[in-house]
């Protein structure tokens, strides 16, 4: 019964915030409600409107997967919002498509302040598809790095380039002691795990994973099935020039984009976080 009261909760709520407007209907007029009219959404999504009123207030049960689908696309529900309706109505949630890659216009502002710190947006299966110029020098370009790899497309995927991947000539190098190599790698490959449960349609993501399963190590924690949450790592990278720069890592994950959100810090006052600063001033020269 808690499930189908807040089935009902969920639907109103999403029903009213969505604007006319958002669906294509005409906006003016006066409107006892700032959302969708009940009788707006039933007939966009194909219900009666009794039926839609049941599943407001919990009168109705296991609304089919057409049903769900259909106001799912009415209401412009994102791939989480999706799976909290799937869930809260007792269903499996289907497919959803392709790994997704557009950066929303919030996190991108954010990412713009953050011009002091190396920073990396990465998808939910570990491609890079977009970085600032610090992360640049701290890493190399992975544009520039693409044309040295054989696989355009594998080459700014940081599991593949961890698991599979010879380093292109003239990259920075990454090392970690022991428990950190396991740590790391144990973590890469639950997330990845993950986002192929979550896009088990994808072709990319399945030739991902086959490609690296020709890695024994990765095989071995592919046959684990292991769920580990997403944590901040500590790691030594070798630039070509400056040499070892020992960091810690933090990951942001953006749920309702599906993205994440990778920065290094160097401990302030320390050589390392000198040379992040070198390297910032020369981040800030190349730009002007």
């Amino acid at each position: 019964m808690r499930t189908r009261t807040e089935l009902g909760s969920a639907l109103r709520a999403w029903r009213e915030s969505i604007g006319p407007a958002d669906v294509g209907l005409p906006a003016g007029g006066r409107r006892r409600v700032a959302g969708l009219r009940r009788e707006e959404l039933a007939l966009m999504a194909d219900i009666s409107f009794d039926y839609l009123v049941q599943l407001e207030q919990g009168r109705a049960t296991n609304p089919s997967p057409p049903v769900l689908r259909a106001l799912a696309e009415v209401l412009r529900l994102n791939a989480v919002d999706r799976e909290v309706l799937y869930r809260l109505a007792g269903s499996a949630v289907p497919p959803s498509g392709s790994v997704p890659r557009e950066i929303p216009a919030g996190v991108q502002r954010m990412i713009d302040r953050m011009s002091d710190t190396p920073v990396a947006v990465f998808t939910a299966t570990w491609d890079a598809v977009q970085w600032n110029p610090l992360w640049g020098e701290l890493f190399g370009t992975p544009t520039v790095l693409d044309s040295r790899a054989g696989d355009h497309a594998l080459a700014r995927n940081m599991i593949w380039g961890h698991f599979a991947a010879e380093a292109p000539a003239g990259a920075s190098g990454v090392e970690r002691d022991a428990a950190h190599t396991d740590a790391f790698e144990r973590m890469m490959v639950s997330d990845l795990r993950r986002a192929a449960d979550r896009y088990p349609d994808d072709r990319a993501v399945a030739e991902l994973i086959d490609g690296l399963r020709t890695s024994p190590r990765f095989d071995e924690l592919w046959a684990r099935y292991e769920t580990l949450p997403l944590e901040g790592s500590h790691k030594t990278i070798v630039h070509p020039e400056l040499g070892p720069i020992t960091v810690d890592c933090d990951i942001l994950a953006i749920e309702r984009a599906d993205l994440h959100i990778v920065l290094n810090w160097a401990v302030p006052g320390t050589r390392h976080a000198a040379k992040l600063d070198a390297l910032r001033e020369r981040a800030v020269t190349a730009a002007h």
